[in-house]
């Protein structure tokens, strides 16, 4: 049976209405950032909603009112105390749902049900999102340990809706990997007896390719980090420099592109072919290039120096 036998492609669940918004959202947000200066009337309530960090206007432009609503850069370690503990509950009751046949909490499986969850007979996708929730929750790990160990966070700031989205992002995200598991009218997940049976190629590169970005965009953010330190390893400053080195070399916000490589990579172990997760991941490209775009901004501006060849986000194109 093709592993997406079943599958009703169609169907515009809540989980992917909510991604295809979001989408949505994001690239008009994002065409409007490409648009030339005056063509669009400026709000300075929607350039405060969209950047944060070091693109975050800091000038007259942010009135007190808008200060009010600022809270820490470094607040992003949050996120991922969240995603760990969240998702590492979800891949807890995943493992012992295939394990052991324990099936999942009342209120879990009613939620996964209201959000879309796979409502048809079959097991093809059980290994296939155990993999992603493994790989959402070791991302997750590794971000939390760059946040204490790794980066350097300034006085920057953020919006405090951006904080709340980011809250809720990695709650949803780990909902979002869940309700691909089919379930049965028994609300009993497969039994992992026979998980390894389902191991495929895709399974494979997926893994592969999720290696190779996360080493890359660790080593970005290492970059980054050292920027603010002397060889000893002490932070001696909070200011920007010019980072090079891997894919710096190629785009000014390397570790965008390899998040965007990550998702890419769960897509395929998906199989390529769930169409949810490939709404998360137009998601990912457009939220992150929106990103990456306003950076690069950021870095042409402050650097006159600074390497024309250096695309925002996509070598050689974007």
């Amino acid at each position: 049976m093709a592993p997406w036998a079943g599958v009703e492609l169609s169907a515009l669940n809540p989980l992917r209405a909510l991604w295809l918004a979001l989408t949505a959202a994001f690239l008009l947000t994002l065409v409007l950032q490409l648009v030339p200066a005056g063509l669009v009337p400026g709000c300075a309530l929607f350039q405060d909603l969209i950047r944060y960090g070091k693109t975050k206007r800091e000038g007259p432009s942010r009135s007190a009112a808008c200060r009010v609503f600022d809270v820490p850069k470094r607040y992003f370690s949050h996120f991922y105390i969240i995603s760990v503990l969240w998702n590492g509950f979800l891949l807890w009751h995943l493992t012992q749902s295939l394990f052991l046949g324990v099936p999942f909490p009342y209120w879990l499986h009613g939620l996964l049900r209201i959000l879309g969850a796979a409502q048809f007979q079959g097991s093809e996708l059980a290994l296939s999102a155990f993999l992603v929730l493994v790989f959402l929750w070791l991302h997750s790990l590794r971000r939390l340990f760059e946040c204490f160990y790794v980066s350097v966070f300034s006085n920057a700031v953020i919006h405090v809706v951006q904080y709340c989205f980011g809250l809720v992002y990695y709650v949803l995200i780990g909902l979002t990997v869940l309700s691909q598991v089919p379930m049965d009218g028994r609300n009993v997940y497969v039994i992992g007896k026979n998980l390894l049976m389902q191991a495929r190629w895709f399974h494979i590169l997926g893994m592969m390719m999720f290696i190779w970005s996360s080493v890359h965009q660790y080593k970005c953010h290492v970059i980054l980090g050292n920027l603010r330190k002397n060889k000893a390893g002490v932070v001696i400053h909070c200011n920007h420099r010019i980072p090079f080195g891997d894919w710096f070399e190629y785009v000014s916000s390397p570790n965008y592109l390899a998040e965007l490589m990550i998702y890419i990579s769960m897509a395929v172990t998906f199989g390529f072919h769930n169409l949810t997760w490939w709404l998360v991941v137009t998601y990912v490209f457009f939220s992150q290039a929106l990103s990456a775009l306003l950076s690069h901004k950021f870095y042409k501006s402050k650097f006159v120096s600074y390497p024309k060849h250096r695309k925002a986000f996509l070598p050689f194109l974007f």
